[in-house]
């Protein structure tokens, strides 16, 4: 057996092992063991005879004063901290004890004690908005600009509590207002999003910065106005916030905010109609469609969103205030909004419907929203209006435009009902856009098989829809899986196209695979 490489005893070099007998290594090994068993004991022993001496930490941790004032009689360190940094003075903090740290400071607490995490008793008074335990640790030297390990200063922390008084001791004692974390946010846009309107106030009273955006294109106004907070809303414009200024995000796309995304645009897309009716009475242009919509097409994506895991599947917001989302509507068009305001930018593509030309009325078609729709025909909408690529709201309707059947917006009853609605207002159902797209098409792209039936009881005529579009797809090609996106057949929609075929006694193309 060869020997392991490494292996010595002291006396004898590595070419004395090759010499050894089996029975000269089990004896090695047997006295290796035997040692080491020895070592472990002792260590074992040691343990137990000599326990480690309670910490003061830990009596306070647990708010055992009987045994803190043992340990203080006793002389014990006050600074000796848990394994994860915490010392008494922290817990005194936390459990907001002024009199304990009292006793404590007298004991020669270190007032800058930090945990691993940078967490120092300061920033715990702080957390809990506690004025007296935050002054006795400032009079007793603590850094009034202590920070987190991720940056977060004890002023961050005072202001998102929103408790005045840390915020003013704070800033009396020297802490920088605009010291920034590591995401580059500042105390005074904490305080906004949170809605601490003295707070924000006190802040730009010690000059903290509330205009510079991040380069998310967020600033102290625009985090109050998402999180919905009219009082500091309105504060930062009666300090000179452009209620028309919009959103310039240095990076595009994805989830980030889109550019030229106004306060009002921003209001509304995260449900705070209250305050977005609050805007507009304070002078917000209800037109403004620099993000590339106007509020009024915004709020369609917001009642009806989509259902999938994309960008555009997020659950409806939550959202503010007592004022619905159809008031919201009227609130906007009693402040002068285009009820048929087209839109000045958007591109085609294969299924999708070009934004460039869509009204409000087109979107609510999309989403198949009846109650959106019937209130903008109240308001004045015209329901045959197409966008540039000569697309009514009733191939809208219909389903065109789909590009994840089942995870969007409208299920195939109330498309339906929007299709019957627009029938019922005279569309032309045997419409063909500029794509070669028909109400077959549409349902076809959103896997609507009783769409499909509907759209040939009402007179879909089959010599129009059965083409090929500008994509070389017919309305069964498209139900066959060949759409954007992934190749995802529908087996309904198939059957029932060829249903209708079958009865206009036209036979469906056989696309058996020959062995």
């Amino acid at each position: 057996m060869a020997e392991r490489p490494g292996r010595r005893v002291p006396g004898r070099s590595t070419t004395d092992y090759l010499g050894w007998n089996n029975a000269e290594r089990c004896s090695l090994l047997d006295f290796d063991m035997t040692g080491f068993l020895f070592l472990v004991a002792s260590l074992l022993v040691d343990l137990t005879v000599s326990p480690s001496p309670p910490l003061l930490a830990d009596a306070v941790e647990r708010q055992a004063w009987s045994e803190v004032d043992a340990l203080l009689a006793a002389s014990a360190d006050v600074n000796l901290a848990q394994i994860d940094g915490m010392t008494a003075l922290h817990w005194a903090a936390w459990h907001n004890q002024p009199d304990m740290a009292v006793r404590l400071l007298q004991h020669s607490a270190n007032a800058n004690a930090v945990n691993r995490y940078g967490v120092s008793p300061l920033a715990l008074a702080c957390q809990n908005g506690n004025t007296e335990l935050t002054e006795l640790l400032l009079k007793s030297g603590a850094d009034p600009n202590t920070a987190q390990n991720g940056g977060e200063t004890a002023l961050m922390t005072a202001a998102r509590t929103g408790q005045p008084g840390p915020v003013r001791l704070l800033i009396d004692h020297g802490a920088s207002v605009n010291a920034k974390e590591r995401s580059q946010q500042t105390a005074i846009m904490w305080a906004a999003a949170a809605g601490h309107r003295e707070v924000v106030e006190m802040l730009i009273d010690g000059e903290a910065d509330y205009q510079t955006p991040l380069k998310s294109g967020f600033t102290p106004f625009f985090f109050a106005v998402r999180e919905g907070q009219t009082a500091v809303v309105d504060l930062l414009l009666d300090r000179g916030i452009d209620i028309n200024s919009v959103m310039e995000p240095e990076r595009r796309g994805g989830r980030n905010v889109r550019p030229g995304t106004s306060a009002l645009l921003l209001a509304v897309e995260n449900g705070h109609f209250e305050l977005a009716v609050h805007l507009l009475e304070r002078g917000a242009d209800p037109n403004d469609q620099r993000s590339g919509f106007t509020p009024l097409h915004v709020l369609t994506w917001v009642r009806r969103p989509n259902y999938g895991d994309g960008l555009d599947g997020d659950p409806p917001p939550l959202g503010s205030g007592h004022v619905t989302s159809l008031q919201m509507v009227r609130a906007l068009t009693d402040q002068g909004a285009d009820v048929n305001a087209r839109l000045k930018s958007g591109s085609s593509g294969r299924g999708k419907i070009n934004h460039r030309g869509a009204t409000p009325f087109l979107f609510a078609a999309d989403t198949a929203d009846v109650p959106l729709m019937k209130l903008l025909l109240e308001l004045g909408a015209d329901p045959m209006i197409p966008n540039v690529d000569h697309c009514p709201p009733l191939l809208a309707a219909a389903g065109l435009g789909t590009l994840a059947p089942g995870e969007e917006a409208g299920t195939e009853e109330e498309a339906m009902a929007a299709v019957k609605l627009l029938l019922e207002l005279g569309a032309d159902i045997n419409v063909v856009d500029d794509n070669g797209e028909t109400v077959m098409h549409g349902a076809a792209y959103k896997n609507l098989p009783q769409m499909v039936r509907l759209l040939s009881s009402c007179g879909a005529d089959i010599t129009i829809w059965n083409r090929e579009n500008k994509y070389g797809w017919t309305p069964l090609r498209i139900a066959e899986g060949y759409r954007p996106g992934n190749f995802k057949p529908a087996a309904a929609t198939i059957a029932a196209i060829q249903e209708v075929m079958r009865a206009a006694r036209v036979e469906p193309p056989d696309r058996t695979i020959s062995p």
